[in-house]
């Protein structure tokens, strides 16, 4: 006769659906065998693990098609099979698309930098580190419980500041992690305070389960949760680089391997932005009058801030191009919050998500190709200064151009359509949800944004100082810069796609 204890243990035992958790899962498993496959190959062959990490990464990308047929959930409670841990539906495809995308990009961009820093980077573990980040996010928007929603966000973050300080004897690189180190784990520390708030006063980590039961709190534990959700924003607006949680971002763009700030400034934004949506909209719908006027605020402060800064970035101040390229990106993610913040106050709050996720897939393909061509000039230029684009046309006509749509798509204006497409929806989302004085800054912080990206834009065709200096393009190189301008000059061509694709239900 069968002991009690056995049917118990059967009916704890999850079953796995291995195709819905194959993105994260390829990326990880290629990064552990890369770890491994470094203590035995020899340093002259090391090169390898730069392609088999972008044929790994663009596995992981291709694994995202056979899961567009329907939602597919997995690491579900057996006494209630809605309520699971991981989620495969359509928001956490278009977000694991862009992350696992941008990944790629950014694997392309380092086979050529590692190349250039003639061992100063450790090749085995700056692989293992990017595979395992990216594993990290692409696991993250999947997450449908607390407790995998705070392991997702640390997997992603932890590698990152490694990333960061990876370069061997380089004080600037050690202090950017550094501050990075810092600001990020005084984040998670908050945002885990937050969340043990949360579970204290509901019961349960599943983000469903956490909307039905806040609803219901017991008098004595209202302020206990209250206090949770506005330390899990706090935490997560940390994440994103919103004002004032942004201080990181320009010295660790600086400091960090250039492929590595371009990574930071799209994957990190997109995995702090979707932990944030999920926290909010998913969990938290019924505190709308909390974190709608707060992220709302902090839209606000977070683009003028971003903007301003950028600004006043000098052209022959040393890094000042990659410095006005991270001011830009806490410019862009104060738009990325308006839609969020509009959620609070829509009656469809899918649609304004759509917006943010439309405007996240416009930013991660012209960001990803504007730091391509801020890697190429770079070869030549090391201090990487806007001055050094003077005439870059007469070099590099090709480069020019496309540095030139990329950042006319940042700014919203023609002929980068889908730059003005995204803004435009972003915009709608504010003007539906009633929120016109938050419209009203938006507009005036494109009005600011557009001196500098037009003043950089127009640097580009100025006639050289002296004689123009030819840029040579290695192979990976030139497949990123080409990837990145194919899909924005195809958006631009027909931005209805994306804007259709996150238009329909995402949750």
């Amino acid at each position: 006769m069968s002991s009690p204890a056995q049917p118990l243990a059967a009916s704890l035992v999850q079953s796995v659906d291995w195709l819905a958790i194959a993105p994260p899962t390829i990326a990880a498993v290629v990064g552990l065998a890369v770890l491994v496959a470094d203590l035995f190959v020899t340093e002259n062959r090391k090169t390898l693990f730069g392609w088999t990490s972008v044929a790994g990464l663009a596995a992981a990308t291709l694994m995202l098609l056979p899961l567009l047929d329907g939602d597919r959930s997995t690491f579900c409670l057996t006494g209630d099979a809605t309520v699971c841990s991981y989620t495969a539906d359509r928001f956490t495809l278009v977000i694991q698309f862009l992350v696992l995308g941008g990944a790629l990009l950014a694997a392309l961009l380092s086979v050529t930098a590692l190349k250039d820093a003639r061992k100063e980077l450790p090749e085995g573990e700056y692989w293992f580190l990017l595979l395992s980040s990216a594993a990290g996010a692409a696991l993250l928007p999947a997450s449908r419980d607390l407790a995998t929603l705070i392991v997702a966000l640390e997997v992603a973050s932890l590698p990152a500041f490694a990333l960061v300080g990876l370069r061997y004897g380089d004080r600037k690189s050690s202090e950017a992690a550094l501050k990075f180190f810092l600001s990020s784990v005084t984040a998670t520390a908050v945002s885990l305070m937050g969340i043990s708030f949360l579970y204290a006063s509901t019961g349960t980590l599943y983000l469903t389960q956490v909307a039905d039961r806040i609803q219901d709190v017991d008098g004595q534990l209202h302020t206990l949760a209250q206090t949770g959700v506005v330390l899990t924003l706090v935490g997560f607006a940390f994440k994103t680089a919103a004002v004032p949680f942004h201080f990181w971002v320009p010295d660790t763009y600086v400091g960090a391997p250039l492929p590595i700030a371009a990574y930071l400034s799209v994957i990190g934004k997109a995995v702090g932005f979707s932990g944030l949506i999920l926290v909010t909209v998913v969990a938290l719908p019924s505190y709308a009058d909390v974190w709608g006027p707060a992220l709302a605020v902090l839209a606000a402060l977070t683009m003028t801030v971003g903007n301003v800064g950028a600004l006043r970035q000098q052209a022959t101040r040393a890094y000042s191009a990659v410095r006005l390229l991270a001011w830009s990106s806490v410019g862009q993610a104060g738009y990325l919050l308006v839609p969020i913040a509009a959620a609070a106050y829509s009656g469809d709050a899918e649609k304004s998500i759509g917006s943010t996720v439309a405007y996240a897939l416009m930013y991660g393909a012209v960001n990803l190709g504007a730091f391509a061509v801020a890697a190429l000039v770079g070869r030549t230029k090391s201090l990487n200064r806007v001055s050094d684009y003077r005439g870059l046309y007469a070099s590099s006509p090709l480069s020019a151009l496309l540095l030139a749509f990329f950042l006319l798509c940042l700014a919203g204006l023609p002929p980068g359509i889908i730059g003005l497409f995204a803004k435009v929806t972003v915009f709608s989302a504010a003007v539906d949800a009633g929120l016109g004085w938050l419209a009203v800054i938006m507009a005036v912080n494109v009005v600011i944004a557009l001196f500098y990206y037009l003043q950089w834009t127009a640097l580009l065709f100025r006639a050289p100082e002296g004689e123009p200096e030819k840029h040579r393009v290695p192979a990976p190189l030139t497949a990123a810069i080409a990837l990145t301008g194919v899909l924005g000059i195809a958006l631009s061509g027909a931005p209805q796609l994306v804007l259709r694709f996150t238009d329909t239900a995402l949750f």
